[in-house]
């Protein structure tokens, strides 16, 4: 390993995007180290050392960054991508799902960086890369609780880039709209089904597999997640993607009614006028006697 090279550390790389961003830095000479709950059962990928890391396990948590910075001495760049996704109504998952969900989207990158961060502050630079998606800024329809993890990892990664520029390290967030990866065939279906959602669940899920199947290659969010990491002034929201760019721009200028919409299209849900919603009462009229 040439001890020069700038350090990453990446999560999830076993697939997906975790393993094209893993593959970008390698390829561009970084010392790359990559994340997986089972090294054994993972492919090699040139470049990179797989570490064993299970994002919900605060030990599995501290022993891996403990070993990248024996191994290299530092950490220059953390990427969190690791992630699981929920697919039914809000409703249809139990609290403890819920929670499971958000140990790995949300807990899991807090506690990468709450092991990280000290690393980087002591060397006086870094950056932390937070895959989230555009999820994380629009609403989705059968994927709520996903969508609420992506917006604490938005809401949190913009308050942390705030708290430690004075320490030379920055904060991003990388926002993919549908990508080709095996993400829809590995999320797991919400564990308390609830008839009433059954149809629409089912056409939900259909609109997003036929959706990833077309999406952007992960090699395009890749270029992205290097982009954020080596650039001299780097932002805070990165889109990646055209899609996602259309869709961050959409969601800055475009008619809240408008969106609404398109939102309803996409997913090929119905129109869910107030006429669905049952009688509401007439409000009294300003200044009217009750």
């Amino acid at each position: 390993m040439n001890q020069q090279s700038p350090v990453v550390l990446v999560t999830g790389v076993s697939s997906g995007i975790g393993l094209a961003v893993a593959s970008t830095f390698a390829a561009k000479g970084f010392a790359v180290f990559g994340t997986s709950r089972r090294p054994d059962r993972t492919a090699a990928i040139p470049g990179v050392e797989l570490v064993q890391l299970d994002v919900t396990d605060p030990a599995s948590v501290s022993a891996a960054v403990s070993a990248v910075i024996e191994r290299a001495g530092r950490i220059d760049i953390l990427v969190n991508n690791a992630g699981i996704g929920v697919i039914g109504a809000a409703e249809e998952s139990s609290y403890a799902q819920a929670q499971q969900l958000f140990d790995t989207n949300f807990f899991g990158v807090v506690r990468l960086i709450r092991e990280v961060l000290p690393h980087l502050r002591a060397q006086g630079s870094g950056r932390i890369i937070n895959i989230s998606s555009v999820l994380g800024f629009l609403p989705a329809p059968y994927s709520a609780l996903y969508a609420a993890s992506k917006h604490a990892v938005e809401g949190y990664s913009e308050s942390l880039d705030h708290e430690t520029r004075e320490f030379g390290v920055r904060v991003s967030v990388v926002e993919p709209a549908y990508t080709n990866t095996a993400f829809d065939a590995n999320a797991v279906d919400a564990d308390s089904p609830i008839d009433s959602y059954a149809s629409t669940r089912e056409h939900v899920h259909s609109a997003l597999t036929q959706a990833v199947q077309k999406g952007d290659d992960p090699a395009v969010v890749a270029q992205v997640v290097l982009k954020a990491a080596t650039m001299r002034a780097p932002r805070v929201r990165y889109p990646a993607g055209p899609m996602a760019r259309r869709l961050s721009l959409l969601k800055r200028v475009a008619p809240a009614a408008l969106l609404d919409r398109g939102i309803r299209k996409a997913n090929k849900l119905t129109s869910g006028s107030n006429a669905n919603y049952g009688h509401v009462p007439d409000r009294p009229r300003l200044g009217a006697r009750a």
